[in-house]
């Protein structure tokens, strides 16, 4: 997988991404370095995954959260729109309430295609301790709050909307797309660890990253390590990138509306 391609500048149809890894040193006494390098990638051939953005969350905190992050997520998904790419909305457990959409029957629709062996992958523990469901507003039992997907995120008839990871590699394949971008909750838990996230589209081969400032995490200060909710979050991002996929930031995404 190569993820590094030539950079031709910014032009229209296509999405300049500085993608940053933190890089194991050899030798000294600092352990790991944060690289970044120019990628540029054909927009038609990518796919933006959003990835359990619901509108209500058992957890209150992680409610607030989402609410004052899906503006955002949404205009990075009329960015990649207007490039050109393709916008996947991955609400799970509340795809049959999307049957009669479009984008929910462009998801069903794809002609099967099979999906390759699994790569080989470090899989390290993570950084922070969410065995207690990561809530930092003081709820002890996790519960299905959720109805549909945030109602702040569009969902274009040009969009695909599924939750199965089967239908999902079906389009991707249809469509060439080779390279996807996620976004959206939590880090820790749904967007590493959804048959259709971050982890298993790295093993099947694919391109990814993930947009930093654009995503959360599940995490209680009062578990180990011991830091703030922000902190735990830039831990699980920086693990991501040592361990999984690059990170970029939204302005790349953002500006290339612009720039197209």
């Amino acid at each position: 997988m190569s993820l590094i391609q030539p950079d031709t500048g910014s032009e229209p149809g296509r999405l300049r991404l500085t993608a940053r890894q933190h890089i194991r040193r050899q030798t000294g006494a600092h352990g790991w370095h944060a690289q970044e390098h120019s990628v540029v990638w054909p927009a038609s051939h990518t796919a933006l995954i959003i990835v359990d953005m619901w509108d209500r969350h058992w957890s209150r905190g992680a409610t607030n959260r989402v609410n004052a992050l899906a503006p955002q997520i949404n205009t990075i998904a009329c960015a990649v729109r207007r490039q050109g790419g393709l916008v996947i909305h991955a609400p799970s457990d509340v795809t049959s309430g999307y049957i009669d959409h479009a984008a929910r029957r462009t998801a069903m629709a794809a002609p099967y295609h099979p999906l390759p062996p699994l790569r080989e992958h470090l899989d390290p523990p993570l950084p922070i301790d969410d065995s207690d469901g990561g809530s930092d507003t003081a709820e002890m039992a996790s519960f299905r709050a959720w109805s549909c997907q945030h109602p702040t995120i569009t969902i274009e008839t040009e969009d695909v909307l599924s939750d199965d990871l089967q239908e999902i590699h079906n389009t991707l394949q249809q469509r060439s797309v080779q390279h996807l971008i996620y976004a959206g909750v939590h880090l820790n838990m749904c967007v590493l660890n959804r048959p259709f996230g971050i982890k298993r589209m790295v093993r099947l081969g694919y391109d990814v990253v993930l947009v930093r400032d654009a995503t959360d995490t599940m995490y209680n200060p009062y578990m180990p390590p011991y830091v703030s909710h922000e902190q735990g979050t830039h831990l699980m991002i920086r693990y991501v990138d040592q361990f999984w996929c690059p990170t970029i930031h939204s302005s790349d995404l953002t500006l290339a509306l612009h720039d197209g």
